[in-house]
This record gives structure tokens, C-alpha cells and sequence, in this order.
């Protein structure tokens, strides 16, 4: 239940299964079947490479991919742990430790809950493309850039977290690059940007050749990379780094819940992590659920039920051990792509990844860590939208800025000050060019009395726009006294701009020059007359149309006393 401005809990599970029968779970266990092939080794790698250990990639996929499917709001969407989540964990595991890690998860957990309780989801969309394009291109060279030690096979016990120390670190192990390590890695990038896709196949092709390309095109090439990589290391004895050399072994099955210690003290120190995750959670979740909403003939989402999906995920995963998860583009695509009807499919993928844990889980320790740096490249490649960059001079100077100072500040700084300046400056931004849609205009005049200066305001009249009404006064003709403002295309008035309005009532009364509004629209004329400005321009001061003024002056002209504080809200 939830009161009249509370979103309801109301999984798009229940719905579909309203309505299921056998052929849209065999539709919907075949695509769950092949997402969780592909999800088995990116959940290791993104783990791996986010400075935990791979089981708990593992997990999160498990756990995490199961609730989001099951109680979210996306018909199709695959949720786990996620490439644009490995540069936030990892530095706040490098600064506050990963029991803290766990702790800021779920109390993003509670604070995306709460986002889509408040319905909060559609908030979302309103950031600006731009910074969404320049945090995530920021992200993919943050990704690429911490493989690099891997794919090198550099000797670094630990890569810090900031960008420019990190190139530093880089650049003095150059020397020492394990040529082994290199041939695996550049060998497993290959295969994974060289194996056939099957959304570039036709759909039913004629020729052998091309039937057994669209066969091989339905086993993922991760999947390949990840089986070949760790059966040459094992049969070959080949003498590089793997994640039993770093990790150990892998457990057999999900580990026991255990609530991780939660002080008010941590939970103050954790404040900027925790909406990090949150921000960036629910902006990844809805971004992936609105591409998979054009990618197939489904319900659209409701993007605060995900929320709380994404809420609860993050809130239970955490209990046994997960880290940060969330929709997942390249894996909810595949489920589209594969058949995927139902969230059935999503948790079919979790139970997939869960019962190759049970059983393949001591195979795992001989995968060697370049191969899943080959794959985590091509991942960051495919990430990061590079051709905004080369498109860039299409747009106009804010765009720019906005999505370069972004990515800039992503990678250098990091996410949370990356949006928190991009949405300033988009806001900047905004604000002057809506300032710059307002004007004020001499119009053809009407048959009006004698004395009187007709002025047209056009536009939205609020505090970054009042600077276009200041010194009208002294604009007027001589022998102007009465000054007539049409508001007829006046498309909203805030009290900045009442108060401009008041300021050149008063200067004009000075004059000895009456102030006439002519033809408001609804909202402006709500907020005139609430805040009492009518009653101080006195009768004829506030007309319907231009048409309504009259020759009539009044015989009391406004006196030099201060301006009255508009007390309105527009």
C-alpha cells in the first residue's frame, strides 16, 4: 500500500504472470540461459577489476540480478554489478576499506528505495545528455586505463585510485612488461571484438557458412576468451598471473549473510560514497531500461518501481558480501535479442550463473587475469561514446563545455564532482539562454491615448531576465505618461521578476508616469494579483486587453515610497 503521493509497490512481474504460459518460458529460460553466459565472466572481471574478489561479482549477479528482476519495473531488464561502477568502488575500497564499501551500498540501497518511493524516477531523465555522454566516456578511460597493468602483466602489487598517480605508477613499471601476459591479453581482445555477433547476422541465412557463423555467433565470445584462456593456462602451465595466484580459490555457493557493522559515525563518513552510488545507480537503471523499451515491443518500464528494485538489490546484496549493482545495457540487450519475454528470463540468469558457481566454481582459479583485462578493454571501448567527441562541433558552446568539462572532471577528480559541476554549469547555462529568450520590444502602436508608450514583454520575466527591464524608465519618450506593457506573450513570471516589475512602478510614479499591465496570462495575473501588486497600480492599472485602456488617468500618482516585497509565489 502507499498514501496518494507515494509510488505503489507493484512488481512488473506480477503482471506478466498473469498471463504466463510454457511457450514464454521456454522463450524466456532460453534467453535467461544465454545472459547468464555472458554475465559469468564480465561479473568476475568487473569484480576483479574493481579491487574485490571475483566471487563477489559472482554474487551480486546472483543476488542483486535476481531481485532487480524480480521486483523491478523493466519487462527486460538484466541487473549485476556493472563497468561504469569499477572506477567508484574501487576508489572507495582504496579510502574507507571494503566493510565500508558494503555499508555505503545499502545505504544507497535505502536511498534509491526511497527515490522511487517519493517517485523520484522521472528526476532522472532530466539530466542534461550531455553530462551523461561526458561522465561515461570519463568512466570507459578510467576502465581502460586500470587495465593496463593486467594486459601488460605489470609487476604492481596495487594500482592507486587517482588518475594522475595512476599514470605515474603506469609509466615506471613500463620496463618490465611480462610479454606473456600481452600475447594473452591482446589474443583474448581479439577474439572478443573478431567472434560473430549474432545481432549483426541475418536472421536466417541460406549458406552454410553463414549457419554455422549465426551458430557460433550465440556462444558469447567472452564466454570463448574466458574457457580458452583458462584451458591453455592450465594444460599449458603457463607461468602467468591468474585469480588463484591472486585470489585463491573460489567457494562453492553463496556465503552465510552477515550484517556488516553500521556506526552513525561511518555512516557521516560515508555520505558522498553512498549518494555516488545512488546517483549513478539509478541514472545507469533507467538509461538501460529505456533502451531496452526501444529495442523491443514490451510495456515501457515504470522507472520508480526500478528504483525500488535497484533499492532492494542493493540493500540485500551487500548481506552476502555483493557489491554495488545495477541495469546492465550490453546484458539486457542480449536478453532482448535472445528471446527474453519476461523478468522470468532475469532470474533464470542468476540461477544460470548460481549453478555454475555450485559446480565449476575450482575451474575458475586458472583463468589468468590477462585475459579478463582483454575482455574488460573491449567492454570500456564499447562503453565510452566516441564519436560525441568528434561530433562535437555541431553543437553549440554550452553543450561543449558541458560534456567535456564533465569528462574532464570524471577522470581527473571523479563522478560525484564530475555531475555536481556539469549540472551546475548546465544550470548556468540554461539560465542564460533563457535570459536570452526574453526581450522587451516597440511594437507597432495601437490607437492609444495620448501620452502613452506601449512596450511588449515576450518571453519569461524571472530573476535572470530582470536585468532587460532595468532603465526602462529612462527609455521613454518625452512627454510619456503612461507606459503600457502587453504581457499577452509573457509565458511566466517568478517574484524576481514581480519585484522589477514593483521597482519600475515606483521609479515611474517618481516621474509622474502610471504603469498599465495589459493582457497577463493566467500565471502571471495569479501572481500579480496575489501578492497585492494590482491593488498598488490602482484602477485600470492591470486590464485584459490593450483595447481596455482608457484616456482616464488616476489622481493619485504612486509616491517615492520603497517598493513593497512581492510576496507571491510563481
Amino acid at each position: 500500500m502507499a498514501g496518494p503521493n507515494l509510488h505503489r509497490f507493484h512488481p512488473r512481474l506480477l503482471d506478466a504472470w498473469a498471463h504466463y504460459d510454457r511457450r514464454q518460458f521456454g522463450a524466456d529460460a532460453a534467453a535467461g540461459l544465454t545472459v547468464g553466459v555472458v554475465a559469468l565472466p564480465l561479473a568476475m572481471a568487473f569484480a576483479i577489476a574493481s579491487g574485490v574478489k571475483p566471487e563477489q561479482g559472482l554474487v551480486t549477479a546472483i543476488v542483486a540480478g535476481f531481485l532487480i528482476s524480480a521486483l523491478g519495473g523493466s519487462q527486460v531488464q538484466i541487473g549485476g554489478p556493472a563497468g561504469a561502477f569499477i572506477v567508484i568502488v574501487y576508489g572507495i575500497v582504496e579510502r574507507f576499506g571494503l566493510a565500508n564499501l558494503l555499508i555505503a551500498t545499502m545505504l544507497a540501497g535505502v536511498l534509491l528505495l526511497l527515490m522511487g518511493w517519493f517517485k523520484l524516477g522521472a528526476l532522472v531523465r532530466y539530466i542534461p545528455v550531455s553530462i551523461v555522454i561526458g561522465f561515461t566516456n570519463g568512466i570507459a578511460v578510467l576502465i581502460g586505463l586500470s587495465q593496463v597493468k593486467d594486459l601488460l602483466g605489470l609487476p604492481i602489487d596495487k594500482l592507486p585510485a587517482d588518475f594522475l598517480t595512476q599514470l605515474g605508477v603506469l609509466a615506471g613499471a613500463l620496463g618490465r612488461i611480462d610479454p606473456l601476459a600481452l600475447l594473452i591479453g591482446l589474443a583474448s581482445l581479439a577474439v572478443v571484438v573478431l567472434w560473430p555477433k549474432s545481432y549483426r547476422m541475418d536472421i536466417a541465412p541460406d549458406h552454410w557458412r553463414a549457419r554455422l557463423g549465426r551458430a557460433a555467433a550465440h556462444v558469447p565470445g567472452t564466454l570463448v576468451v574466458l574457457v580458452g584462456a583458462t584451458v591453455a593456462t592450465a594444460w599449458l602451465h603457463l607461468p602467468v598471473e591468474t585469480i588463484g595466484s591472486r585470489f585463491g580459490a573460489i567457494p562453492q555457493g553463496l556465503p552465510p549473510i552477515a550484517l556488516p557493522a553500521l556506526s552513525w559515525a561511518s555512516a557521516k563518513l560515508l555520505l558522498i560514497p553512498t549518494v555516488t552510488i545512488a546517483l549513478l545507480g539509478a541514472i545507469e537503471s533507467l538509461l538501460c531500461a529505456r533502451v531496452a523499451d526501444n529495442l523491443a515491443d514490451h510495456p515501457r518500464h515504470d522507472p520508480n518501481q526500478e528504483l525500488m528494485a535497484q533499492g532492494v538489490a542493493n540493500l540485500v546484496a551487500p548481506l552476502f558480501g555483493g557489491i554495488p549493482a545495477t541495469g546492465t545495457i550490453a546484458r539486457t540487450v542480449t536478453n532482448v535479442r535472445a528471446g527474453a519475454r519476461t523478468p522470468i528470463a532475469g532470474m533464470v540468469h542468476a540461477g544460470v550463473i548460481l549453478a555454475v558457481m555450485l559446480v565449476a566454481a575450482p575451474l575458475a582459479q586458472h583463468v589468468p587475469l590477462a585475459a579478463l583485462a582483454g575482455i574488460l578493454m573491449f567492454v570500456a571501448w564499447n562503453m565510452g561514446e566516441w564519436r560525441a567527441f568528434a561530433h562535437l562541433r555541431q553543437f553549440n558552446l554550452p553543450y561543449r563545455t558541458t560534456l567535456l568539462g564533465t569528462f574532464v572532471l570524471t577522470v581527473v577528480f571523479d563522478l560525484t564532482v564530475a555531475v555536481e559541476v556539469g549540472l551546475l554549469l548546465a544550470c548556468g547555462f540554461f539560465i542564460w539562454r533563457m535570459s536570452q529568450l526574453f526581450s522587451v520590444s516597440r511594437p507597432d502602436q495601437p490607437v492609444l491615448p495620448s501620452g502613452t508608450e506601449l512596450r511588449r514583454l515576450d518571453g519569461a520575466l524571472f530573476f535572470g531576465a530582470v536585468g532587460k527591464i532595468e532603465g526602462l524608465e529612462n527609455r521613454l519618450a518625452a512627454g510619456t505618461t503612461r507606459l503600457v506593457l502587453d504581457l499577452d506573450r509573457l509565458i511566466w513570471l517568478d517574484t524576481s521578476g514581480l519585484d522589477a516589475l514593483r521597482q519600475l512602478h515606483r521609479l515611474l510614479g517618481r516621474a509622474g508616469i502610471v504603469l498599465v499591465l495589459a493582457a497577463p496570462q493566467a500565471q502571471a495575473r495569479s501572481l500579480i494579483q496575489r501578492s497585492g501588486f494590482a491593488a498598488d497600480l490602482g484602477p485600470g492599472g492591470l486590464v485584459d486587453r490593450l483595447d481596455d485602456v482608457t484616456d482616464d488617468l488616476p489622481d493619485d500618482l504612486p509616491d517615492d515610497a520603497p517598493a513593497k516585497a512581492a510576496t507571491g509565489h510563481g
